[in-house]
């Protein structure tokens, strides 16, 4: 008797079928969204964009930058979907405007003050060498864009130091730049966010001052959706996300502490 493969391949095909039908409807529910988040949080934030795309099948394309400068572009009707910022005062405000659905504001990250220097040894564990003036150039994020400007401009006011140091000043748009600054040698140190030299408790080298929080008022960073992604599904899946325990345990480690509670 001869075999006739026939039915077998007919059998193999509609497998085949089956198992792409079953696939459809998953690849057809995935979506794309455009995301804005304050440039403070880019290590934590690729992370966490991986981490959603690969269990979620969405696409998150992320700009970075500095808030003040998001705020602006999303006033005059940037497309994004989501708005992390590095304040609460831009997102309450988006709130206000009506650009923002309402109730989807909450606090993604607590950020940390850090005084920074690529070089070892230059500052020490209280930060004497900012006291002491013995230094040629301060960076620091430009304090009407970048909310970490405002909270370094708040601890140079606590200190007493703002009128000495003014002159010495390098302002940069928004943290990154004001970390490139310091990192290249062209200010020998500078305030930036500490997550910006603790990645996931990898610790950069040269030397650094942990400002103490009773030197400026708290960096609550919040996050909202955006009117242009009220009805995107991935807009609202990863800010559900961003919520869960395991994105909470990655920001963490990125060097910055989760609210207690949602404001």
């Amino acid at each position: 008797m001869r075999y006739n493969p026939a039915p077998a391949l007919t059998s193999i095909i509609r497998l085949s079928c089956l198992l792409v039908l079953s696939i459809l409807p998953h690849v057809s529910r995935a979506e794309s969204i455009h995301i804005a988040a304050a440039s403070n949080f880019t290590g934590a934030m690729k992370a966490l964009v991986a981490e959603f795309e690969q269990a979620s099948g969405h696409k998150v394309h992320v700009s970075f930058g500095s808030s003040g400068k998001f705020y602006a572009q999303i006033m005059h009707g940037a497309p994004f979907q989501i708005f992390f910022s590095a304040d609460q005062a831009k997102p309450k405000a988006l709130e206000k405007s009506g650009l923002s659905v309402s109730g989807t504001r909450f606090t993604y990250a607590i950020g940390a003050l850090a005084l920074w220097s690529s070089k070892p040894g230059f500052i020490d564990s209280e930060g004497r060498r900012l006291r002491n003036g013995n230094f040629n150039k301060l960076a620091l994020a430009n304090p009407k864009l970048a909310p970490y400007g405002i909270a370094a401009i708040e601890v140079l006011e606590s200190l007493k130091l703002k009128q000495n140091t003014r002159s010495k000043w390098v302002q940069g748009e928004n943290i990154a730049q004001t970390y490139q600054f310091i990192s290249t040698g062209n200010a020998d140190l500078g305030f930036i966010s500490l997550a910006q030299i603790r990645q996931k408790n990898q610790s950069t080298p040269g030397s650094v001052w942990i400002i103490p929080t009773t030197l400026h008022e708290p960096i609550r960073q919040d996050a909202v959706l955006l009117k242009r992604g009220e009805k995107n599904r991935a807009a609202q899946e990863l800010l559900k996300f961003i919520r869960s325990e395991q994105a909470q345990t990655i920001i963490k480690s990125h060097g910055y502490q989760i609210p207690s509670a949602k404001i």
